[in-house]
């Protein structure tokens, strides 16, 4: 899952997303309302993260012009106003829920995970399946069968990617821009690495393979 972090605050924003990444999202950030208005617009995110007071744009201008947008991405309001004023008027502005400076990491990432499964307006799937492996997103636990298999946090995101585009082609391209968030080929074998590890985690002693490579196109999560 994709999560954008528009926060001000530099080293808070860095302790942010270097905590949702670690758990398993690919995460975006963006230091001012203009720019996190922009990247928000683009509607790719499943969850966005926002404090408050932003220079340029407010995080509640920035969160009420998404809002006319029709785009309606879940947001965690983040801020240090705590007065039960300040806690209504984001949630007015189009805020789903609000969390009070400072905070608990594990209290964010919570709420977070609260917000996903609500969904704004559509359901959040928590549980992908292809053949007999199955992943909950949630509790974070991955089974093939009756066998419970151990996944490192960016073999968890490759996983999933390749769980939500079951049995579709994907590219190199498309794991190096949603699973390590590059924008461009940094010509490296990671994929390749990454690929090999997996696919000893979930096919190795199994009868049939789930990971194959389709030669010069990419990789391929299926049954057949």
């Amino acid at each position: 899952m994709k999560l954008l972090v528009i926060e001000d605050d530099r080293e808070a924003s860095a302790y942010i997303v270097k905590g949702l990444t670690e758990s398993g999202y690919v995460v975006d950030a963006a230091n001012e309302g203009r720019e996190g208005l922009f990247l928000a617009s683009s509607g790719t995110y499943d969850g966005l993260i926002v404090d408050r007071m932003l220079p340029g744009m407010d995080g509640l201008t920035v969160i009420a012009a998404l809002r006319t947008a029709e785009i309606h991405t879940p947001v965690l309001i983040l801020s240090a106003l705590g007065a039960v004023d300040d806690r209504v008027k984001g949630l007015r502005a189009g805020g789903d829920d609000y969390l009070v400076k400072p905070f608990a990491f594990a209290e964010l990432l919570a709420r977070i995970e609260a917000l996903l499964r609500r969904g704004s307006g559509t359901a959040v799937s928590t549980k992908l399946q292809v053949g007999d492996l199955e992943m909950d997103l949630l509790a974070r636990n991955i089974r093939r069968g009756s066998q419970t298999i151990e996944l490192l946090p960016r073999e968890f995101r490759l996983l999933e990617f390749l769980m939500r585009h079951a049995g579709q082609v994907v590219t190199r391209t498309m794991l190096l821009e949603n699973v390590w968030d590059y924008h461009f080929d940094p010509q490296t074998n990671v994929i390749d690495v990454h690929i090999s590890r997996l696919r000893q985690k979930i096919d190795k002693g199994f009868e049939k393979p789930l990971l194959h490579t389709v030669r010069g196109a990419g990789y391929r999560l299926a049954t057949d």
